[in-house]
């Protein structure tokens, strides 16, 4: 959670184009991008307008410090282009394998816990403390250094899509990027718990005497 204290250039200084080709490039981050988070933060309604022509939302959260460019929802959309020609979608989509959603919602679950309990901001993993949360979850196979690719595989993955940062100079060491709080809501992670139940039960669900947990899975605390 980054402090909002941020010195803004004067009017006359602010570049829109600066602001606007930095969000088409990716997320705006207000510790890795000061100068680009400063002017948006005074361009902040410009840009909206700006965006919006292309189909775009601007989402901003000021105290977690971060940026991006999202599609709008269909439906306005459809709205803006009435009797108009569809655009193309500029922001893709990403379809998401079981591994790569599982360990987006458990780092999310570690980052609420993590929040609840510590002063810091920057949520530190390891690439064995991932393998041991994700592995958990994941079903059984004799073949143990298969399913550690997997959670190879899914970490990669989480990088390239920005919610994991590799720490420099730090191998094997990742950061959980907070910009994974506007991905993953308290909706998405009860959704991905009813898939995950099913994955374990089956479409029937568990048993009465499961006690509404999953095969494996360690007791803890209900943070959505």
């Amino acid at each position: 959670m980054t402090s909002s204290m941020t010195t803004r250039p004067r009017h006359s200084e602010l570049d829109l184009p600066l602001v606007l080709t930095s969000l088409l490039r990716g997320v705006v981050e207000q510790d890795s991008s000061p100068q680009v988070w400063r002017h948006l933060l005074g361009l902040t309604s410009q840009v909206r307008d700006h965006v919006a022509v292309l189909g775009l939302d601007l989402v901003l959260d000021e105290v977690e410090g971060y940026a991006f460019l999202r599609a709008l929802p269909d439906d306005q959309l459809a709205e803006l282009r009435t009797g108009k020609p569809a655009l193309p979608r500029l922001v893709r989509r990403h379809a998401l394998t079981y591994p790569v959603s599982l360990l987006l919602a458990l780092l999310r679950k570690r980052m609420a816990e993590f929040d609840a309990s510590s002063g810091d901001v920057r949520l530190v993993l390891s690439r064995e403390q991932i393998i041991e949360m994700v592995t958990v979850f994941l079903a059984a196979t004799s073949n143990e250094a298969r399913t550690v690719d997997q959670v190879d595989v899914a970490i990669a993955r989480a990088v390239e899509l920005g919610f994991l940062r590799r720490v420099p100079g730090e191998a094997g060491r990742f950061e959980v990027r907070r910009i994974l709080k506007a991905f993953v809501d308290g909706q998405w992670l009860a959704d991905f718990d009813a898939r995950l139940r099913a994955y374990a039960y089956g479409p029937e669900g568990p048993p009465d005497d499961a006690s509404g947990t999953v095969v494996g899975e360690p007791e803890q605390e209900d943070h959505r």
